[in-house]
């Protein structure tokens, strides 16, 4: 064989195997973790987003739950994963902003072992009372508060949630106090303020706006800046008379750290994408979410805003996990 032969066959042979070595982003299933159980809001934002996702990446998007330690077991699978963009994280203002705020042992550190995709939604959450409670409004509150410090049960979906630290902040903010009530989760906690076991709580507007239209609850305010279309005739927390109560609820998305640039595009553009869709605003809206679909700069400005503003919240609480 000579030597014009042998460069020609390699050549040939190099432009073969190219597509094997090439080919782009992605060429199998996509797996997004829930660090949840199924059924939270983490888990339908990952489901909703998924089919629109899954259209732009031309590959199926599997949702994997992993729950356990408040967002931490999963949250640290995806950290240990390859940065490929094969496994991909949906999770709550608990895992991104929270946890860090309340942990310091805490086994991720969402600034330097992830790829921060997108802030995808937010809900306010609703300061709701049993409709047999003696109050009729957050001012009435305040001052049953400041009658009867400490003996105001705040049922909460457990320690350090959302919904505990906004009852933090609004103690702080009122310079009142309450007992809280932790519990394993949002779905009991609502349950007992229902039956009268509890008395008010600051839940995910999501979670409570049907048993607030139904009566079964009482909405005192919302903690947003502006009113919600689904509870319109609700005020803020500003429009009630206590300020500086802007707390939202969110869900966000990210991707181990060191995603290739060309693959953190994909992964970004197809979130946004899924977020884009008409009749998934429409759904995520009729759970009472807002739709962000912040870039990823802005989602990392955000994140460092949030987490500072928990850890100044449980530094004045002196708020711990155990």
């Amino acid at each position: 064989m000579t030597r014009r032969s042998s460069l020609a066959i390699a050549l040939v042979a190099a432009l073969c195997a190219a597509p094997a070595f090439g080919q782009s982003y992605p060429q199998r299933p996509v797996t997004v973790v829930v660090p949840f159980p199924p059924g939270g809001a983490s888990d339908s934002t990952a489901r909703l987003i998924a089919p629109k996702a899954s259209e732009a990446l031309g590959q199926p998007v599997v949702i994997d739950n992993r729950p356990g330690a408040n967002g931490g077991t999963g949250a640290t699978h995806v950290k240990a994963s390859p940065a490929d963009g094969y496994t991909l994280l949906v999770g709550s203002i608990g895992v991104f902003a929270i946890n860090p705020a309340l942990n310091p042992a805490l086994s991720y550190n969402p600034k330097t072992d992830f790829d921060l995709v997108t802030v995808a939604v937010r809900t306010p959450n609703v300061l709701v009372a049993n409709p047999n409670f003696p109050v009729g409004s957050v001012k009435e509150l305040v001052a049953h508060l400041k009658k009867t410090p400490d003996k105001v049960t705040f049922a909460s979906s457990g320690v350090g949630s959302s919904d505990h630290l906004t009852a933090a902040l609004f103690w702080q903010k009122t310079g009142t106090s309450g007992i809280h009530v932790p519990y394993k989760g949002g779905g009991p906690a609502i349950a007992d303020l229902i039956a009268g076991h509890a008395d008010v709580s600051f839940q995910n507007l999501g979670a409570v706006a049907n048993q607030i239209k139904a009566g079964k609850l009482k909405a005192l305010a919302v903690t947003a800046a502006e009113r919600n279309p689904v509870l319109p005739d609700v005020p803020t927390m500003k429009e009630a008379g206590v300020d500086g109560i802007d707390v939202y609820s969110w869900q966000a998305a990210a991707a181990p750290k060191g995603l290739p640039a060309d693959v953190r595009a994909k992964v970004v553009d197809a979130f946004r994408a899924g977020l884009a869709d008409p009749a998934v605003k429409a759904k995520f809206n009729e759970l009472g979410f807002e739709v962000v679909a912040s870039t990823p700069a802005d989602f990392a400005a955000f994140q460092a805003a949030e987490e500072q503003r928990w850890r100044d919240v449980v530094k004045a609480g002196n708020i711990v996990t155990q």
